[in-house]
């Protein structure tokens, strides 16, 4: 679906200097009567000057909660929660960017095979993608095609077992899947088995195979994982305990190795009924690691110890809305845009490039059900 470009935006686009800075800023949300949003959301951000423009509708889509930008920065692919007529489980579309104005036009959906899809990462060579379903608990894998769009999945792998949370972890639950820079392994944190599920990949057949796993405390629902820029470390939040888990990472074999578990909350909040912890993220820089804690409404900042991959809470930021289940830093590590779910709404953060800490800048766009934010440089 192409939109017109908003007059602000237009005038953004047409200053030479700002377009140097400017970045494409793409946001998933759950599309439903609370957040009034249809789809994929694009808002233009300059990094100079710390400008945020309101978003504009980019593509029509169902509840594309988790967003993947292809290496070629030519194609954008998207996870649909919602269920999908004729298809199995959920929806993965891929659509084309169209430079420099950022809209989307889809180039085909295809079935997600499990219920519930909730995360999306594209390999570093762009030839497959590989996506978790949270309410089937499973993976899949696609090649992506010469023009962008995905393949039927090219395999599907049902996780088994259970954990201590009989409410929660009854079974599996996949929360995400992440790749290893060298392109040799993926990384599925299952909720229900309190696992990181270890996979070898197969980028030019868009195939996946069983590797090995790791484990965290029994009861912690490991969801989203991070690698440390330099690929020695790794780091998982664990959504139900409220704590990051530090592994050492050995890249010839594929394994991890556990360092430390520490808590994402101040000291009075430890213990509480009823939170729990969302996103991670790395800084380019590798001495700070974020974690959102969505019901805290706040963001954990630790600093990273780069001799042994231990992280120390030195701030938790509030995140200037409610529920923040996703957050990026811009490409230049100087800003965070925080989404919330809850709040329709986005939030600007000043990073600070010595400690790593946020400050509110006072900026706030609208955004209805937010779920996901990604950067991509205006060409």
């Amino acid at each position: 679906m192409k939109l017109a470009l908003t007059p602000l935006i237009a005038v953004v686009l047409a200053s030479s200097a700002l377009a140097a800075d400017s970045y494409h800023v793409y946001f998933g949300c759950y599309t439903n009567a609370k957040s009034g949003s249809k789809g994929i959301h694009h808002a233009l951000f300059n990094s100079a000057t710390g400008d945020l423009t309101e978003p504009d509708l980019a593509a029509e889509t169902g509840s594309p909660s988790f967003l993947a930008i292809h290496p070629s920065k030519k194609y954008l692919y998207a996870v649909g929660e919602m269920g999908t007529p004729g298809m199995k489980g959920g929806g993965v579309s891929a659509f084309t960017i169209s430079q420099p104005d950022g809209r989307l036009q889809l180039i085909n959906q295809v079935s997600s095979g499990g219920n519930g899809p909730c995360h999306i990462t594209v390999d570093p060579s762009g030839k497959m993608a590989a996506i978790a379903n949270y309410g089937g608990g499973s993976v899949a894998s696609y090649q992506i095609l010469e023009n962008g769009g995905l393949s039927e999945p090219r395999s599907f792998i049902q996780h088994e077992g259970s954990s201590v949370n009989a409410k929660r972890q009854a079974g599996p639950h996949a929360h995400s899947f992440n790749i290893s820079a060298d392109n040799r392994f993926g990384f599925a944190c299952d909720l229900g088995l309190d696992k990181v599920l270890v996979y070898q990949l197969d980028p030019a057949a868009g195939k996946i195979s069983s590797h090995g796993f790791a484990t965290v405390a029994p009861g912690s629902g490991p969801r989203h994982f991070a690698f440390h820029p330099s690929g020695r470390y790794a780091f998982v939040n664990n959504e139900m305990l409220m704590t990051v888990t530090s592994f050492a990472y050995d890249s010839e074999k594929g394994a991890l190795t556990e360092i430390a578990t520490v808590s994402t909350l101040p000291e009075a909040d430890r213990g509480k009924d009823g939170l729990s912890t969302a996103e991670t993220v790395a800084h380019p820089n590798g001495k700070i690691v974020y974690v959102s804690n969505r019901t805290h409404d706040t963001i954990a900042v630790f600093a990273c110890d780069l001799a042994t991959g231990r992280l120390t809470l030195i701030q938790n930021a509030p995140a200037e809305g409610q529920i923040p289940r996703n957050f990026s830093l811009d490409p230049t590590g100087q800003w965070m845009i925080v989404a919330h779910q809850n709040s329709n709404t986005a939030a600007l953060f000043k990073v600070d490039q010595e400690t790593g800490k946020l400050t509110f800048t006072g900026k706030k766009i609208q955004v209805g059900g937010a779920v996901c934010v990604r950067f991509l440089a205006v060409e």
